[in-house]
């Protein structure tokens, strides 16, 4: 079987270095899972390459996804974001990152590890998946419903199970590369360290 990419990241060079390079591997640090869950959420009804190509405005304007400052955002500042052309200015979005923020804090407040929380969906250790094509792998799973579930009751929203799937594959929880993408293998031995 001859190699090539996963057929989702076409041929835009800002989505190929993000397959290439970040789609499907391990991320274990809390804060970087923080703010990949909040972009996820911003992706809805848009296409995720909308939203990476404002990563950089996202990180600008929302003090580099620092959770305690975000938690703390005034009208003032939710009008500022609204104003703010580096992200998508619809009001629901802006503010669901604030109330992600808060539930962040609550849940590493009551001694919870944000990064073993999310990761304990998938027993700790990325699920291997051997996806022959694109159309084999399914929007959402089992553990995207059971996380998605669990982030609402902890005040997270724009996490339905869609949504949260893709995270749990952007963040490298499930390895969904396509059997004849190089990135599979080479995620496949990643993990833990």
């Amino acid at each position: 079987m001859q190699e090539q990419r996963c057929p989702w990241c076409g041929d835009d060079p800002v989505y190929v270095a993000y397959h290439d390079q970040v789609w499907g591997v391990p991320e274990y640090d809390s804060l970087a899972l923080f703010e990949k869950l909040c972009l996820d959420g911003q992706q809805a009804g848009l296409s995720w390459l909308t939203i990476l190509k404002k990563q950089s405005g996202y990180r600008a304007a929302y003090d580099q996804f620092d959770p305690q400052r975000i938690a703390g955002y005034d009208e003032d500042k939710i009008q500022s974001l609204l104003a703010d052309a580096g992200i998508i200015r619809n009001r629901l979005k802006v503010e669901s990152i604030i109330r992600n923020a808060r539930g962040y804090l609550q849940l590493t407040a009551d001694g919870t590890s944000f990064s073993e929380f999310l990761w304990s969906f998938v027993g700790g250790k990325p699920i291997q998946n051997h996806w022959v094509a694109f159309e084999d792998v399914p929007v959402f799973t089992d553990q995207a419903v059971a996380m998605s579930k669990a982030l609402k009751r902890e005040g997270f929203n724009f996490v339905g199970p869609t949504i949260v799937y893709a995270f749990m594959q952007a963040t490298g929880m499930v390895n969904d590369h396509l059997t004849c993408c190089p990135r599979h293998a080479q995620c496949k031995a990643l993990g833990p360290s």
